[in-house]
């Protein structure tokens, strides 16, 4: 039990639906990074975080960016639990069809940006973001990265070369509302992550919310909360 939060062995997903947009979410997010998701269950609602970057080290400028979808639960539960992801992509791999029970991985692991998670209210709205602009900016540091890292690049200059293209703002066009009041403005990453989750539709602007140091970017497929790397001066 963690702060009264039971370890429970199963979650009934509302239906079978729920389950294949599930197995679609772990799916994406490993091919980004196969780590974690850390899944909170409340009341019928089920939350599965995920992690796409965090800084390596203090001082870096790679901001922690995580990919959030909530799903509906058929029966109430009240958990939370940190699994692997590989783990979730085994249980929901052997689910048929019509199976909405979902096994939790029993071995719990480890990861240091589940330790503060983005806050559940007080979100202020900030204006939008058209989805081709994410896309595009996405897009672009992917090449970016790409042209960047050498055949063979040791991890290092891996890092150097995310930290600059991910952790630099986006610029945005006239009129997409005032993100620069908020944590300093939109990470690049934050881009990164709603493309690669698949979180962008072709009409639908990313709604912008901010609750102090954290930004969120919210459509009707999910959402990506950015967290400013603390700098060395902060």
């Amino acid at each position: 039990m963690r702060d009264g939060v039971d370890r429970t062995a199963s979650l009934t997903l509302a239906d079978p639906q729920v389950a294949a947009d599930f197995r679609t979410f772990v799916s994406r997010a490993r091919r980004v990074n196969d780590g974690a998701v850390h899944l909170q269950a409340w009341g019928q609602v089920l939350a599965a975080y995920v992690c796409i970057m965090k800084p390596s080290a203090l001082g870096e400028a790679t901001p922690t960016i995580l990919g959030l979808r909530t799903m509906g639960l058929g029966v109430p539960a009240h958990a939370e639990a940190t699994v692997s992801l590989a783990a979730v992509a085994d249980r929901l791999a052997r689910m048929d069809g019509n199976d909405v029970v979902l096994p939790v991985p029993p071995m719990e692991v480890r990861e240091s940006w589940t330790g503060v998670l983005p806050p559940r209210s007080g979100w202020e709205p900030a204006g939008s973001v058209a989805a081709d602009v994410l896309g595009d900016a996405a897009e672009a540091g992917i090449a970016e990265v790409s042209r960047a890292v050498p055949a063979n690049p040791g991890q290092l200059v891996v890092n150097t070369a995310r930290n600059a293209v991910w952790g630099r703002d986006l610029e945005l066009p006239a009129g997409t509302g005032n993100p620069a009041g908020i944590a300093g403005g939109i990470p690049a990453g934050a881009a990164f992550a709603a493309f690669s989750l698949g979180f962008l539709g072709a009409e639908e602007p990313a709604m912008l919310f901010g609750n102090g140091r954290w930004l969120r970017l919210s459509t009707s497929r999910g959402h990506v909360l950015a967290r400013r790397a603390v700098s060395l001066q902060d």
